[in-house]
C-alpha cells in the first residue's frame, strides 16, 4: 500500500490528501477500472466530505495523469489509448533495463531480502488466482528496483511510467495469469544479488518484451464497480 511519501506530485492538504491516496491506490490496484466516473457527489458521500475537498483530490490525481477531467462531464479514471500503450512500453524498454543494471551495481543484502519478501507475496497471489493483486505487486516490484538504483530523476520517470502501465494493463491485458512474472522477477533478484549488471539488464529487457506481448490493444468495455466497493468502504 502506498502512502503520501511515495508521491512526486504537489499533494493536496488534509482530507483531500486522504482521498487522493485512497483513490490512487484503488486505481493502481485495478479496483477502479479505466473509464470509471468519479462524481464529486459520490466521492464526497463515500468519504463524508464536501465537494471542495473532493475537487482538490481529483485535481491532484489529474495532475498525476491518473484521472481526466472533462468540462461539463466530470472526472474519470484515465483511459490510455492504444498509441499511448505502445509509447509507454517503448519508454519502459529504454529506461528500465538501465535501471536494473544500476540496481545490480548498488544492491545491498537488505535490498535483496526485501525483494524476496515482495516476490513471496506475488507467488501467494498467483497461487490464490488473485490476478489483480498479482499485477499490482508486479508493478510495485519494478518500483522497488528503481528505488535500489537510487537515481532520482530516472526513478521519478519510472514511477510515472508504472502508473500509466497499471492503467494500460487493466485495459488491455489478455493473459489469464501472470506466471511469467514469477520466473522473471526471481531471475532479476538473483542477478541483483550477484551484482551482475549485464544479466539484470538483459533479463529486464526480455521481461518487458514478454509483458508487452501480453497486451491485446483492442478496445473493450470493463465491468464497473461501485465506488464504495472499490474503496472497501462499508
Amino acid at each position: 500500500m502506498l502512502d503520501s511519501a511515495n508521491f512526486d506530485v504537489a499533494l493536496p492538504p488534509g482530507r483531500s490528501l486522504d482521498i487522493y491516496v485512497e483513490l490512487h491506490n484503488a486505481i493502481l490496484d485495478h479496483r477502479l477500472p479505466p473509464g470509471t466516473k468519479l462524481s464529486e457527489e459520490e466521492v464526497g458521500d463515500a468519504f463524508e466530505v464536501g465537494r471542495t475537498v473532493v475537487r482538490n483530490a481529483l485535481q491532484a490525481l489529474a495532475y498525476a495523469e491518473l484521472v481526466t477531467i472533462a468540462r461539463n462531464r466530470g472526472a474519470f479514471v484515465a483511459r490510455p489509448s492504444r498509441e499511448e500503450a505502445n509509447e509507454v512500453f517503448e519508454a519502459r524498454s529504454l529506461v528500465e533495463p538501465r535501471i536494473a543494471r544500476m540496481a545490480a551495481e548498488r544492491a545491498k543484502p537488505k535490498d535483496i531480502r526485501r525483494l524476496r519478501a515482495h516476490v513471496k507475496k506475488e507467488h501467494k497471489a498467483l497461487a490464490n488466482s488473485d490476478l489483480a493483486t498479482a499485477l499490482s505487486l508486479s508493478a510495485r516490484f519494478h518500483l522497488e528496483i528503481a528505488d535500489i538504483a537510487s537515481h532520482q530523476l530516472l526513478g521519478r520517470f519510472v514511477r510515472t511510467l508504472m502508473s500509466r502501465s497499471s492503467l494500460i494493463i487493466a485495459l488491455y491485458w489478455r493473459r489469464p495469469d501472470v506466471a511469467c512474472e514469477k520466473h522473471s522477477h526471481d531471475a532479476l533478484i538473483e542477478a541483483l544479488a550477484t551484482h551482475d549488471g549485464a544479466a539484470a539488464e538483459d533479463i529486464m529487457n526480455s521481461h518487458l518484451v514478454d509483458l508487452r506481448s501480453g497486451l491485446d490493444l483492442s478496445e473493450r468495455d470493463l465491468k464497473g464497480v461501485s465506488l464504495k466497493q472499490a474503496l472497501r468502504i462499508e
